[in-house]
């Protein structure tokens, strides 16, 4: 079964090339310009007809009057025309064969679809600076990246999510600097990565008050790139203290990465890369530093070594890609990360350009805005941050409360309390555009009242109720609609493969959390006007059955794009 929007495109293009003599329009030309009308009297979808003008040389009226003459379905239950517009209201029938044949049948597959069937997509997300803690400000990269993932799989493109840990730098001789003269192996491994960080802010402090601790720290790094023997072991401890705490972080989320080479790894790759910008002649020299010249573009020149010849961002980057593209040969590569990396991302696409590699175009960076805790700014070194999983706790400990208030008795109340006080932390900030900055706000995350992740997490434990208690629907009963609440819960159902397919064009994941929202809408106005385990006709019973399972499919497919477990009672 098509979505609506793919289907009217078809049913309107047959009705413009009946009325109209060799119209140049398509059907996704028809599906962009098609819209959800914000009052259901001007119909359930509509068609402006202005853009048509040009194309079909009449008035906006004109031609949707004479689509309308044209136009014909059964899915379609009245056309109008009306100033220019083409409203189009949904026909039951329509409502009916959405209801059994695509969400009841499908069930935890409603939604997705094989558009990527024998694609590859590589997603470069999360990638926390090792030896540093994971903060808050590090939960858009990953929940994004996450649920993009999600939602590439969810339309059939095989996915390989890669964590790209910052594991090289100068932070690294200013983290061994601190460790040979402040740290305590026992105290490390007992603390883990908060000890760490203890160290590197001790060391930023330190070096204030003594700038020749950064010298010291170059030198360090310096014998760690020449393979330094007890700096290497120095380093690999650091990696693995951070590793292992960041994957319980990630085990709260639900979140598996299916590689975590990070910049270290592309140490012996990068010469190549360089010897080619060279052999191109792209490189130039520009005060002692290697550069490529972006001015023809208007972008500043893309740094690729520094004067002492040691290699920067851009180098490893381009690196990375080229390997990426030898081992998984992607159709495309996200990389999600802040919005503040946007001109990095620009100039090493475009020097990958430069260089000949065809597959340039397949690169795409998802910017996003940066998160503050009630307007405080966070920063690692001065050591003003806001742990995500002390974030986490706080969240679980506060739903806790609330639980042990609304339903001391519940089971499981531990594990409960967990996938709503994270999934209230997720869901608060994928509900926002990707690029706005957000402001987060605890108390607003986890109300169970409002637009949050408590809220359709509660909605979709009311559905499991109501299926536990109403038992199976019969399959063989014609399906009644007796009430405006039904038709607006299934048209509202049935544009959730739309919604997967625009949340991926626009690399957007709150279009899914907005829809969910309106899901949960939808459902509770249903709920609350309509009798359902209560309903004496048996027909009617049956259908409001159907649409209590059809919207817990969509609920717990739709939580599955967006990190959020499906809690069945809370």
């Amino acid at each position: 079964m098509q979505n609506f929007k793919k289907l009217l495109s078809q049913r309107l293009l047959d009705a413009i090339n009946i009325g109209f003599a060799n119209p140049t329009i398509t059907e996704n030309d028809l599906i962009d310009m098609l819209e959800y009308p914000p009052d259901t009297t001007m119909g359930d979808i509509a068609l402006p007809c202005f853009k048509l003008s040009r194309t079909l040389r009449r008035s906006p009226v004109q031609i949707a009057q004479i689509i309308a003459e044209n136009l014909n379905d059964e899915a379609i239950k009245k056309a109008e025309p009306v100033n220019g517009y083409l409203n189009i209201s949904i026909s039951d029938s329509y409502l009916e064969r959405v209801l059994n044949t695509d969400i009841l049948t499908k069930g935890d597959s409603y939604g997705a679809s094989d558009l990527g069937k024998g694609k590859t997509v590589v997603l470069d997300y999360s990638s926390p600076n090792v030896a540093k803690p994971f903060h808050i400000g590090h939960l858009g990269t990953t929940v994004i990246g996450h649920s993009l993932k999600k939602l590439h799989q969810f339309v059939g493109y095989d996915c390989v999510g890669i964590n790209y840990l910052g594991d090289w730098g100068t932070q690294f001789g200013k983290m061994i600097v601190a460790y040979k003269k402040w740290g305590n192996r026992d105290e490390i491994n007992a603390g883990g990565i908060d000890k760490l960080v203890e160290l590197y802010v001790k060391f930023h402090h330190a070096a204030e008050e003594d700038p020749a601790l950064n010298d010291e720290a170059r030198a360090e790094f310096r014998k760690l790139e020449l393979n330094d023997e007890e700096n290497i072991a120095l380093w690999k401890w650091f990696i693995e203290i951070s590793v292992a705490e960041y994957k319980k972080t990630y085990g709260q989320l639900g979140i598996e990465f299916d590689s975590y080479k990070g910049e270290s790894f592309y140490t012996d790759k990068m010469p190549a890369q360089v010897q080619k910008l060279r052999d191109m002649n792209l490189l130039k020299i520009d005060d002692g530093a290697s550069i490529v010249d972006l001015e023809e573009y208007n972008m500043p020149p893309c740094l690729i070594l520094k004067r002492d010849g040691s290699t920067l961002y851009p180098t490893r980057d381009i690196a990375a890609a080229v390997y990426r593209k030898h081992t998984y040969n992607f159709d495309k590569a996200i990389y999600v990360t802040s919005a503040g990396q946007s001109l990095h991302f620009a100039q090493w696409f475009k020097v990958v350009e430069l260089m000949g590699y065809a597959w340039y175009d397949k690169l795409v960076h998802v910017p996003y805005g940066t998160v503050s805790i009630n307007g405080a700014k966070l920063a690692t070194r001065t050591g003003n941050v806001i742990l995500l999983k002390d974030l986490f706790a706080q969240a679980i400990e506060k739903v806790a409360e609330i639980m042990e208030e609304k339903n001391p008795d519940l089971e499981n109340k531990d594990k409960v309390a967990e996938a709503v006080g994270v999934g209230a932390i997720v869901f608060y900030y994928l509900s926002s555009n990707r690029i706005r900055d957000i402001n987060f706000v605890l108390e607003d995350a986890l109300s169970f009242d409002g637009n949050t992740g408590p809220y359709v997490q509660y909605t979709y434990a009311r559905t499991c109720s109501l299926l536990e208690k109403a038992g199976d629907f019969k399959e063989d009963l014609d399906i009644t609609f007796t009430a405006d609440e039904e038709r607006e819960l299934i048209k509202t159902l049935a544009r959730f493969p739309e919604k997967v397919i625009e949340a991926i064009e626009a690399y957007e994941p709150s279009i899914i959390t907005r829809y969910i929202l309106d899901v949960a809408a939808a459902f509770n106005r249903f709920y609350h006007n309509c009798q359902i385990l209560s309903a004496n006709d048996e027909a009617v019973l049956n259908t409001r059955i159907k649409l209590t399972k059809a919207t817990n499919f969509v609920l717990g497919n739709a939580f599955e794009l967006i990190c959020l477990k499906k809690t069945k009672k809370i």
